[in-house]
């Protein structure tokens, strides 16, 4: 007879994102783990297998609670670029602001992991991608719409504005005060006039 899940593994998966997303991979153990979510290392490793294995879920469920509302934000009805431009001062403000110092999820598994985890790498592009179409999708219909000049191009821009917005999360790691970040988004975004 099997027996029963005395957690609940969907509760134990958002713990151990939120622990991951403070320490990072390297610096959570799986003692770490255990005693945050507060069961068996044999029950850990049974429902989320090795740390690394639980590490990917997580990233995955950080995917699934962030990438849908940015998507959702840059494709409303209307015009385009005012929901371009709030998105990128509002990843100035979250990153000035934080202060736990956690960044994003993301961009901390690019700056930890993506160099020698495969899995880790496509994890992070996929997310990459999915940021930068938005804004694509965004700049074109902005230009579409007289909003952005004909001859600008939208997916170069949307690349730079993709990188400049993981660049904050990194920067706003170390306290940098909002001036610096506020400036950076604001020079970015005078390429949009």
């Amino acid at each position: 007879m099997a027996r029963t899940k005395e957690f609940d593994p969907d509760a134990a998966l958002q713990a151990a994102l939120e622990l991951f997303w403070r320490r990072g991979y390297e610096a959570t153990s799986m003692a770490d783990l255990v005693a945050e979510l507060g069961i068996a290392r044999a029950s850990l490793y049974a429902t989320f297998g090795s740390k690394r294995e639980l590490y990917l879920k997580a990233l995955e469920r950080y995917g699934e609670q962030s990438g849908p509302s940015l998507v959702e934000e840059l494709s409303q009805p209307g015009p385009a670029l005012p929901a371009v431009r709030a998105l990128v001062r509002r990843f100035a403000a979250e990153s000035a602001c934080d202060d736990l110092r956690r960044g994003c999820f993301v961009t901390n598994t690019a700056v930890e992991l993506a160099a020698r985890d495969r899995a880790a790498a496509r994890s992070v592009e996929e997310s990459w991608n999915s940021l930068e179409t938005a804004l694509t999708s965004a700049l074109m219909r902005a230009r579409a719409q007289g909003e952005l000049a004909a001859g600008r191009d939208p997916a170069a821009l949307a690349r730079m504005l993709m990188v400049l917005l993981q660049g904050m999360r990194v920067v706003g790691k170390v306290n940098p005060g909002p001036a610096r970040l506020r400036d950076a988004a604001d020079q970015a975004l005078s390429l949009l006039d």
